[in-house]
């Protein structure tokens, strides 16, 4: 069953997930856009489950700025638990996943764009409990910065 969660309360979640390939990703999500849906399909194609690890308006702020986000974290994770290949959204205060990952230990860690696997701070992590970096790239003209600009231009 599709569930929103705190990053603090996932025991329900780890239990529902027992004995499947969990698939994890994570982001801000701040403005959904076709170049999102392209990205969370490939991830969900990854494993059983698809866990979004959303970041809080908090760690959003702290990322991209006082301007940030434009729509709260309530508001992005109903989006995104509404779309088909999302199974569950955590949402977490850090700028990076890595302690979520910790408690989760997904088999796939996924994520966007022209990162390098062992770049990622969270990869160590990832690789310790056994699990795997892929590395999907983004669909070409979609950004939810550059939609911001358009807008506000």
């Amino acid at each position: 069953m599709k569930q929103i969660f705190n990053s603090n309360n996932i025991t329900e979640l780890l239990a529902d997930c027992k004995d499947q390939r969990i698939t994890f990703t994570n982001g801000c999500f701040d403005l959904l856009h076709p170049g999102h849906i392209d990205y969370l399909t490939k991830a969900k194609s990854y494993g059983d489950i698809l866990i979004v690890g959303l970041n809080s308006d908090e760690s959003v702020t702290s990322l991209k700025g006082e301007n940030r986000p434009i729509n709260n974290q309530e508001f992005r994770a109903m989006m995104l638990i509404g779309l088909k290949p999302v199974d569950y959204v955590v949402i977490f205060n850090e700028e990076t996943p890595i302690e979520l990952i910790k408690k989760i230990q997904p088999t796939t860690h996924v994520k966007g764009g022209d990162y390098s696997a062992t770049e990622l701070p969270e990869y160590e992590v990832v690789i310790a409990s056994g699990g795997n970096v892929q590395i999907v790239p983004f669909l070409d003209g979609f950004s939810s910065t550059s939609l911001i600009n358009k807008i506000r231009e």
